[in-house]
């Protein structure tokens, strides 16, 4: 068997030896393994990927040896269960759909949850529910406790907006807290609002691009996973710029789900531990 084991503690010496030797203890194989430690704040952080059969008291010693509110798991080989969230544009959902299908990401799409029902012949043609739950008539916090409850039936790992245009509230932030990913129009922090792109061409930007990053209650702030760009000139025009950005929000949102299923993701703060 193949198994992903993640910990994250307070930084004390010889960590890495007592995680170690307590795989060899329990004939655990070690095939890979990253740490780095957060000097300024003094964390810890590893995943080590390993084979064999661990006996059912291993994390139990693992934590006995390690700092006092360590975070410990162990996952096996079962896919990453995630649930979308989506709007009206087709690419960073289509994009995901076909990974899936492709079986390039390591996940599960469960279903896909829309406030329109325009994209419901995409999901379906890949044998994914869709659930069309309207925002029209009702307040923010009861279309968010509509939709929180639906997912929730599902009991996702992750929870991705893929291109979800309404702000959630901070009541469904905690209900999911540390599972929502959103992807964001541009290279964070940077031409905050409406029409991005036209932003971006009226300044005469060089490069655009786009974030992903977990949702907090502070808009577009939350900790950031996984960005890239692209150049730009100026004979681009802003709706040639908006098809370059639709690619790259496409390539980083499905990254960024590639990264947390893959457990690689540590969320430290308001930053991330990203292991490649």
């Amino acid at each position: 068997m193949n198994y992903i084991l993640t910990t994250e503690c307070s930084d004390d010496v010889g960590l890495i030896a007592k995680i170690t030797n307590l795989c060899f203890e329990h004939t655990l194989n070690i095939t890979r393994n990253n740490e780095f430690v957060d000097t300024a704040g003094q964390r810890f952080f590893m995943r080590t990927e390993l084979t064999g059969q661990p006996s059912d008291n291993f994390l139990t010693q693992l934590r006995q040896q390690l700092p006092s509110g360590a975070k410990v798991t162990m996952y096996g080989e079962e896919k990453t269960k995630v649930v979308l969230l989506a709007t009206k544009e087709a690419h960073c959902l289509g994009g995901v759909l076909l990974k899936q299908f492709e079986q390039a990401l390591n996940i599960e799409i469960l279903a896909v949850v829309a406030n329109y029902p325009d994209l419901a012949p995409l999901v379906e043609g890949f044998g994914v529910p869709y659930h069309f739950i309207s925002h029209e008539g009702l307040s923010r916090a009861e279309h968010d406790k509509a939709v929180g409850d639906l997912v929730e039936s599902y009991k996702p790992d992750i929870i991705g907006l893929a291109k979800y245009m309404r702000i959630l509230s901070p009541e469904f932030v905690a209900r999911f807290n540390n599972k929502i990913i959103n992807i964001h129009h541009s290279f964070l922090p940077a031409f905050i609002g409406a029409k991005p792109y036209h932003q971006a061409f009226e300044r005469g930007v060089k490069i655009i691009g786009a974030t992903a990053h977990f949702v907090n209650d502070e808009l577009d702030e939350g900790p950031i996973i996984a960005q890239n760009v692209t150049q730009v000139s100026h004979a681009d025009t802003a709706q040639a710029m908006a098809k370059m950005g639709r690619d790259i929000e496409k390539t980083v949102f499905c990254k960024a789900l590639q990264l947390a299923s893959e457990h690689k993701v540590f969320i430290n703060g308001n930053k991330t531990v990203v292991f490649s």
